[in-house]
């Protein structure tokens, strides 16, 4: 199972992945660990990453880019039209109301949704987990804004499932920043102490988040969050390019913003700019050549005069903590630690605005930019039966404040109820009981509008089917489960209607151990306890920690309720009243009923699907054009190879004839290369380098022969001279070698007189033969007769000595060596044999005395 977490950033992505040793990020194929979130489309192919972002410039019009906050809306929303006069790329409006993105691909005109232009990204960042992993990916967890809306997290998990990603959980940026931190930390208070609260701080390219976390040992409770999200290091760089332009419109008459180019070049120099300014406070140039109308522009700017430029940015950064110290309600001094992450934050005005806030220094223990996915792959491992990761707990909060309001029938007042609060615990789920005789509707939606960055409060509407009044006439008890999931999305999960039925006498014992109280409210909110969220895979292993609800975990089917009585905001627990008598052989069950969801944003089946299709004709198109571009980089890598050695190294081996043909296909090749063959076909490249080869491996085969050829005829003549001096020996008498036979010695005389009559002629053959010519004796052949010489003659003259045991003396019969004291005789442990006077050798030591 794969343990991969993918932070999706505005401008950069990283990918964490779980080892054995621990969380990693890792490189992809350009050795870098950040992966820029743009997408590249070509005539033949698309390109994704670093190699896109290249073509920024060069194919303006057809790179995508800055797309994130483009998920979930609809083409008429106002960020939308802001945004699109501000990109470099067509946005056009789909079938379905979304925002699509009109490029080039193929040479042919092309509307990409958002959703499939992220989904090419995560293709990008699944390859770099798998070239590392060395395995396919499927389980992830990916990062996503905190203020992030339930259409914008189901738009993001489409993304997810067309690249064929099962996404365990989309985590909020600062809950992984948060993880990251906490699960590390040895220093933490015991559960039943005060918690340690600690800020974290994340500027990144297009927002500005900060998040409230309560710490104890092996449990983590985030208690708010606050953000701008519209204020990151991309409206920093904005305040340049708009300096810039003035600059250069009044120094050098060029109206920078006609051209996309020059636009886009001018950004890139400022967020160049912007990083030199972080670490140095003097004057630093801005130098671009041949910047429009080949007219080279400089310019220059100071770190003071830059936070003088984006005064009005640095103010906009107390509103957020403000905020975020309203929600904890907590004093500046209760802060233990402000953590700062994310490349803006690198700006020493934006960190010194976070300090002075707070009154005390800012930490930066942090990675700044790859936090994010580290936390995603820690979460991703602890969801995860493949590794063991110590216990530790995660409660997130409800960003925005949810309600619902439902169908009314001719004799109810108006039906609207806030389920979940801000800052409410998540995931988490309540059930509602209503009385109904017909099928009704629910509508979700945020409850205070003014506080979402998105047009549309309404997140869905619900549709209830299959009620039915009993046969008693009475309005029917429906339950409805609502839930926010481990994704931050809202659902209504389940629907079930309790039905009274006769009951055999078998099946008394599963009767409910309470009848339902005769309330006729018309809505009863139960909250889940700890326990009954445990039996829902999608809570994870986030259990939610009720204290002041819930002191003690109560049986998985009891439940507080608050009864909303018409208007009315009285609460009164269920649990409070005492169970009505039970109804002998009546039992009550839920039956569960259907439900209708239409969400504000969800794409349809069957146009998901298309897009899953495509995806995969877009993968495979993807691989045959690298196979394409593979086969034609080999024969242009070729062709200048060979022609550098023809003229150097292998040039001795080719003859005169041979040389010239070579040398004549070789520039006819290149000149084919940049002309007819430009844009040809993966296989008409294979032959053409088949081709050269007909030429060049006889050529490089000579030269790799008349490398090897003497270092193998040195092995071999050592040999012969090791096992010629051996049969030397042996006719000198040497004890060494007089255990072997005379007949195996002959033996090994007789391969050694063989082997080095075959050397001695292969040698006189060898040096008789041009270098122009193919050899006449191949390594192969000397490494044959290598084998075959120490295959005969090894196994001879390295055969063992015969044993031959001596004779044991009485001393050692009688249980000591040669070398023993016989006065130490009274320190040995005498055998009992030898106590009673008597004296026995061993069987082996008796034959041996004897042979002897």
């Amino acid at each position: 199972m794969s343990v991969v977490g993918f932070d999706l950033g505005f401008q950069n992505c990283h990918v964490a992945i779980a080892r054995a040793g621990g969380i990693e990020t890792v490189a992809n194929e350009f050795s870098d660990r950040c992966t820029p979130a743009v997408v590249s489309f070509g005539t033949k192919s698309r390109t994704i990453g670093v190699a896109a972002k290249n073509q920024l410039v060069t194919n303006a019009t057809n790179t995508v880019s800055s797309f994130k906050k483009l998920h979930g809306r609809a083409f008429r929303d106002p960020f939308v039209q802001q945004e699109k006069n501000n990109l470099a790329y067509e946005l056009v409006q789909t079938n379905n109301g979304g925002v699509g993105l009109r490029v080039m691909y193929m040479d042919e005109p092309h509307v990409f949704s958002v959703e499939q232009v992220t989904a090419m990204l995560l293709t990008k960042l699944k390859e770099t987990a798998e070239s590392n992993l060395k395995k396919p990916v499927t389980d992830c967890v990916i990062s996503v804004p905190s203020f992030f809306t339930d259409a914008e997290r189901r738009s993001l998990l489409d993304s997810a499932q067309i690249v064929g990603l099962n996404c365990l959980k989309l985590m909020n940026d600062m809950t992984a920043v948060a993880l990251n931190y906490g699960i590390y930390k040895q220093d933490l208070p015991d559960p039943e102490e005060k918690p340690k609260i600690v800020v974290f701080a994340d500027m990144g390219h297009s927002a500005f988040q900060v998040s409230a976390c309560a710490f104890n040992k092996g449990k983590l409770k985030v208690l708010g969050t606050a953000f701008d999200t519209y204020l990151g290091g991309r409206n920093f760089d904005e305040k340049l390019v708009e300096h810039f332009c003035v600059e250069f419109k009044a120094k050098y008459k060029l109206d920078v913003k006609s051209k996309i180019r020059a636009l886009l070049r001018l950004y890139q120099e400022c967020e160049k700019l912007k990083k030199l300014m972080s670490s140095n406070s003097t004057d630093l140039p801005l130098n671009i050549e041949c910047f429009m109308n080949d007219i080279d522009v400089s310019g220059r700017m100071s770190r003071s005069e830059f936070e003088a430029l984006c005064g009005d940015l640095l103010q906009r950064i107390d509103a957020p903590l403000r905020s975020l110290m309203e929600q904890i309600q907590l004093r500046v001094d209760d802060i233990s630690a402000v953590e700062v992450i994310g490349g803006a934050t690198r700006i020493p005005a934006v960190k010194e605005r976070i300090a002075k806030f707070f009154g005390k220094d800012v930490s930066t223990t942090l990675n700044a930019d790859e936090a994010v996915a580290r936390g995603c792959a820690l979460q991703c491992a602890i969801l995860s039966p493949a590794f063991k990761v110590r216990e530790f707990s995660v409660t997130d909060v409800v960003p925005y404040p949810i309600s619902l309001k439902w169908s009314i029938e001719a004799d109810e007042p108006e039906g609207f109820h806030e389920v979940f609060n801000k800052n409410h615990a998540a995931p988490f789920s309540k059930v509602l009981t209503f009385y109904r005789k017909n099928p009704f509707q629910l509508e979700a939606f945020y409850s205070d509008p003014a506080s979402v960055p998105y047009p549309e409060a309404t997140i869905g509407q619900f549709v209830i089917q299959n009620i039915s009044s009993p046969k008693d006439g009475e309005k029917a008890k429906v339950k409805v489960k609502v839930r926010v999931n481990t994704h931050g999305i809202f659902s209504i999960s389940t629907a079930s209607v309790v039905e009274k039925v006769e009951a055999a006498e078998a099946d008394e014992k599963d009767m409910e151990s309470g009848v339902e109280a005769k309330n006729q409210g018309l809505v009863e909110a139960m909250e889940e306890d700890k326990s009954v969220q445990q039996d829902h895979p999608e809570a994870g292993t986030q259990s939610q920690v009720q204290t002041d609800e819930h002191p003690s975990p109560p049986p998985p089917e009891s439940t507080s309720e608050e009864h909303k009585m018409g208007d009315t905001e009285k609460v009164e627990k269920k649990s409070d009243k005492p169970p009505e008598a039970k109804k002998p052989k009546i039992k009550v069950t839920n039956v569960e009923v259907p439900i209708e969801a239409n969400f504000v944003w969800q794409l349809r089946k069957d146009l998901l699907n298309m897009y899953i299709e495509n995806e995969g004709k877009m993968i495979l198109q993807d691989k045959l054009e690298k196979e394409r571009n593979d086969a034609k980089n080999a024969v242009e890598e070729y062709v200048y190879e060979y022609r550098d050695k023809l003229y150097g190294s292998h040039g001795k081996f080719i003859s005169e004839e041979d040389l010239s043909r070579f040398s004549e296909l070789l520039t006819e090749t290149e000149n084919w290369l940049y002309e007819d063959g430009e844009d040809q076909s993966r296989q008409v490249y294979i032959e053409k380098l088949e081709e050269l080869k007909k030429y060049g491996n006889p050529v490089n085969e000579r030269y790799i022969e008349a490398e090897e050829r003497p270092k193998l005829f040195k092995h071999l003549g050592q040999r012969l001279l090791h096992y010629r001096k051996i049969v030397d020996e042996y006719k000198h008498q040497s004890e060494a070698y007089q255990h072997i036979s005379a007949t195996d010695m002959e033996k090994v005389e007789k391969c050694v007189q063989e082997t080095m009559e075959w050397m001695n002629n292969a040698m006189i053959v060898q040096s008789k033969q041009r270098l122009d010519y193919n050899p006449a004796i191949y390594a192969h052949e000397i490494k044959a007769q290598l084998s075959a010489l120490d295959s005969s003659c090894h196994r001879i003259v390295t055969q063992p000595k015969p044993k031959v045991e001596s004779p044991k003396s009485d001393a050692s019969v009688n249980g000591l060596n040669h070398n023993e004291d016989p006065k130490a005789e009274t320190n040995k442990t005498v055998p009992t044999s030898q106590q009673n006077g008597e004296c026995h050798t061993n069987e082996k030591e008796t034959i041996a005395m004897d042979l002897d």
